[in-house]
């Protein structure tokens, strides 16, 4: 009976322990990213002082890259490019709060973000978002939206 207590207590204590262990083993769930898009930026943190297309990349993201290039094409005499990567410009994604890259805005003189993207976007859909924030309605979007979010 002695030995068949000491076995029912050593099994207990071992279950107590693999528990504990396990329960440390557990890791809180990830925190899932905001995804968001700046409303208004600070026109003093980019260069230009017309319509700006802003992109925040990193330099280890391949999509990342494509946004850049298909931004650079819309540079103009009425319309800056402003690429800040999270390496060289960790300041300006921190003051933003950009936490999903690549992420696009399209700002207006003041600041002011009509558009923009999260996540990569088509030549397409850039070079309209811009024409309808330069001139709104220019572009039929019918049950669209000006601030598109993509994941």
């Amino acid at each position: 009976m002695e030995r068949l207590l000491l076995a029912l207590a050593i099994v207990t204590v071992a279950a107590i322990v693999s528990e504990i262990v396990r329960n440390k083993r557990r890791s809180d769930p990830p925190t899932q990213p905001r995804r968001e898009l700046p409303s208004q930026i600070d026109r003093g943190d980019f260069e230009g002082d017309h319509w700006l297309v802003a992109v925040f990349t990193s330099e280890s993201c391949n999509s990342c890259a494509d946004v850049a290039r298909k931004a650079e094409v819309m540079r103009s005499d009425e319309v800056s490019v402003a690429v800040a990567s999270f390496q060289a410009r960790k300041d300006l994604h921190d003051r933003y709060e950009i936490d999903a890259v690549p992420c696009l805005v399209i700002a207006d003189h003041e600041g002011v973000v009509h558009a923009g993207f999260v996540g990569p976007v088509t030549a397409t859909d850039l070079w309209a978002a811009v024409a309808n924030a330069r001139q709104p309605g220019s572009i039929d979007r019918s049950g669209g939206c000006d601030r598109h979010e993509h994941s």
